[in-house]
């Protein structure tokens, strides 16, 4: 059973950084695929970075690239997202998701089957 626990959201101001931390504390038989999304209030849950079983494959939502980083370290069960260069539309907050059947990046929210609780990202201008 997969279990994805968040951390590292905050307030910040724009311009600023903030690193999010995704760890699986359940047992899973390889290292699935795995993403991040946001929600912003009154909006619908958006992708924003996927990343591969391995990390040899990432991808982004075209208004984050050059400022966001998704990483992983298979070894502590952690998924990473530094985000650089924030902005206030960033503001929402970020979930992390498994994707146990997917060995390569998955964009879609309906590829993933398990979530995290999710973390408070604040920009303020």
């Amino acid at each position: 059973q997969v279990q994805l626990i968040e951390s590292g959201g905050g307030s910040v101001q724009a311009g600023g950084s903030l690193r999010l931390s995704c760890a699986n504390s359940g047992r899973t038989f390889r290292n699935p695929a795995m993403g991040w999304f946001r929600q912003a209030p009154g909006k619908e849950r958006e992708f924003v970075a996927a990343i591969s079983w391995n990390g040899a494959n990432t991808a982004y939502t075209d208004s984050v690239k050059g400022r966001f980083t998704i990483t992983r370290d298979n070894a502590e069960d952690t998924v990473y997202l530094q985000m650089n260069s924030l902005k206030p539309e960033d503001t929402a907050v970020y979930y992390c998701a498994a994707a146990t059947f997917s060995f390569t990046v998955v964009r879609v929210a309906q590829g993933y089957d398990y979530w995290g609780q999710g973390t408070q990202v604040t920009v303020s201008s």
